[in-house]
Parts: C-alpha cells; sequence; structure tokens
C-alpha cells in the first residue's frame, strides 16, 4: 500500500477517505472563493480534508463554441489565493506539455490531473511526472483496470512516485457511461490510492449534441456504493448553480446537498476500512 503526501496529510486506500471538489472549470476569483469557502466549510465541520480542484482549460469540450477556461497565469493568481485564504491543496487539469512546464514552476498546484481522454498520451505523462508533484490521471473510459499499471510505469519512469489513479465510469454504447465497482478493487492491486469520480460517473457524454448531458440524481447512489468498495478519496464536482454552469452542469452535484452526502460517505467509509 503507498502513501501518498499531500500538503499536511496522507493518503492512501486504507486511510481516512478525503474529497476531491469543486466546479468543473474557473468562471473568475469571486466565484472560485465563493466556492471554496462553502466546500471549505463543510470539510471543516465534518472533519474530512479536501482538495480543491477547478480547471483552467477545458480543451477537450465537445464544441468549439464550448467555453475553454481562462488563461493559465490568470488561472495560478487565483489557486494561489485560494490556498493563501483556505490553507488547502490544488488540484487541476493539464492538457499538454507547455502547461506542465509552466506548473513546473509555480507552488499554486499540488496535483496535476490527467484527463481520461489522455490517460495514454505519454508525453504528457511523462511531462507532468517531471514536474514531480502529485499525479491524478483519470482513467480513460475505454480503458480496462488491467491496463493502468501501463499508465504507472510511464510515470515512474520519470522517476515519479506520486501517482493515484481515478475511476470515472466505462463508455456503454453512445452517449452513457457504467461503473464496473470490480475495477476499484483490481486497481487496488496495484498500491496506489484510488479515487472515485461520482461526478463524471454519471455524465453522458457528448448527450446533449455540442456538449455533455448527465444525470446528478445518481451521484449520490454511485459515491456510496464506491466507499463501500473502499477507497482513498471521492471526486466531486459541484456548483452553486449547476443547471447554469458553463461546463458539466448536468452533472455536478448542487453545493447545498454537498453536506449531507459527505457525512454518509464518511459513515461508510469508516465501516468499509475497519
Amino acid at each position: 500500500m503507498k502513501n501518498i503526501k499531500i500538503a499536511d496529510f496522507e493518503t492512501s486506500n486504507n486511510k481516512d477517505l478525503f474529497l476531491i471538489a469543486g466546479p468543473c472549470v474557473i468562471e473568475s476569483e469571486s466565484h472560485s472563493l465563493m466556492m471554496a469557502e462553502k466546500i471549505a466549510t463543510v470539510c471543516q465541520k465534518l472533519k474530512i480534508n479536501f482538495v480543491y480542484k477547478s480547471s483552467f482549460d477545458k480543451a477537450n469540450r465537445s464544441s468549439i463554441n464550448s467555453n475553454r477556461g481562462i488563461e493559465i497565469n490568470q488561472a495560478e493568481k487565483i489557486f494561489n489565493k485560494i490556498k493563501s485564504t483556505f490553507n488547502c491543496p490544488i488540484l487541476t487539469d493539464v492538457h499538454n506539455e507547455s502547461q506542465c512546464e509552466f506548473l513546473s514552476k509555480s507552488d499554486s498546484v499540488d496535483i496535476l490531473q490527467i484527463p481520461a481522454f489522455l490517460c495514454r498520451q505519454t508525453d504528457l505523462l511523462i511531462s507532468a511526472a517531471k514536474t514531480n508533484k502529485i499525479i491524478n490521471v483519470k482513467k480513460g473510459q475505454f480503458l480496462s483496470p488491467y491496463e493502468v499499471p501501463n499508465i504507472f510505469k510511464k510515470i515512474e519512469s520519470a522517476g515519479n512516485h506520486n501517482i493515484m489513479i481515478t475511476e470515472r465510469g466505462t463508455s456503454f454504447g453512445y452517449n452513457n457511461l457504467i461503473n464496473d465497482f470490480k475495477s476499484l478493487d483490481i486497481m487496488k492491486k496495484y498500491l496506489y490510492p484510488v479515487i472515485f469520480d461520482a461526478t463524471h460517473s454519471v455524465q453522458e457524454p457528448g448527450g446533449m449534441g455540442e456538449k455533455s448531458g448527465g444525470k446528478r440524481e445518481f451521484v449520490s447512489t454511485l459515491s456510496k456504493a464506491a466507499v463501500a468498495v473502499g477507497v482513498a478519496g471521492i471526486f466531486i464536482e459541484t456548483h452553486n448553480d449547476p443547471d447554469n454552469a458553463p461546463s458539466d452542469g448536468p452533472n455536478m452535484l448542487h453545493i447545498k446537498n454537498l453536506e449531507s452526502l459527505i457525512f454518509k460517505l464518511i459513515e461508510l467509509d469508516t465501516i468499509s476500512k475497519k
């Protein structure tokens, strides 16, 4: 079992559950700070460690007309303000080597996330690994859990062993994902911390033509199932107005429902890890 140190706490598949949460994409500094405050308040009350997550660039949007986000230098300033205000680690996506290079010189981000569509891109994985930051890889919707050691070996080849792997559903026909919860136990055998992404697991990729749909009403069900199996962390994108969010609104959890769900997940985590 590998322990990964994230800021001032450690995670592994047998340690207490931690939370990765935030809106899908950065909308503004004020919105980011507001969301971080709401998440931090919940996590302090429930005594659960959390990582703030938000993307600055959504390079894999369905349509050329979709909002991409903000510039990386703007994001760096926002991330630094969130870190200094709420004393929380930061996770964000990277899509290319230049983004990795920029963030390698910055303390604003603690965890680089490899998007699911890019999880086999060797150059990106190695470039991210060379930053010596923690790397969270989203397992591709097209990938079996038995193939993830190939991803680990690419990152390890650059001397980085600070790796987490995230399950986010498997393609099932057109515009649909399903979860095979056996994959969580299979991936845990490779020792790195396993995260369950509850909100992208209910996504309907491309299901609305120029954008993805989703069924957020199943976020709670899938979260509880994953935590009952046993995972290191739970990944939940959340928003104060998901129906009007610029990205992934249909699958994001409303922030008002976060506390009650996390409370239940902590109870399940305690039982599953006895």
